[in-house]
């Protein structure tokens, strides 16, 4: 398990970008105007637009996890809630919320 990235939801990417690189970080990539991803070494700060945003509006940690499938079958069993997982193009991940209402995003790479 590793803390892979947060996602920041993303009304002006430019604008953000010019933030967030003014902080020290790095871009990494970006695609269009519906994401971008930052990083400081270590952790990735993903800028979403509502079309990539797991929770529209909110800032949600995600979590990379080496199996989506037993992962939340123990956070279910810790008393928290999740989602269906869903298949994208980098990575298979699942909305799981905590059991105070908080939401994050558990995820496995998708192999090469």
């Amino acid at each position: 398990m590793r803390i892979g990235h947060v996602i920041v939801p993303a009304g002006d990417l430019d604008a953000q970008l010019a933030f967030y690189t003014t902080l020290g970080l790095t871009v990494r990539f970006r695609d269009g105007d519906r994401y971008a991803a930052l990083t400081d070494g270590t952790v990735t700060l993903g800028l979403a637009d509502a079309t990539q945003q797991p929770v529209a509006g909110r800032t949600l940690l995600s979590v990379q996890v080496d199996d989506l499938d037993a992962c939340l079958a123990g956070l279910v069993a810790a008393g928290a809630t999740a989602g269906a997982p869903q298949t994208g193009p980098h990575e298979r991940r699942a909305v799981v919320v905590d059991p105070c209402g908080n939401p994050l995003v558990v995820y496995e790479r998708n192999p090469a």
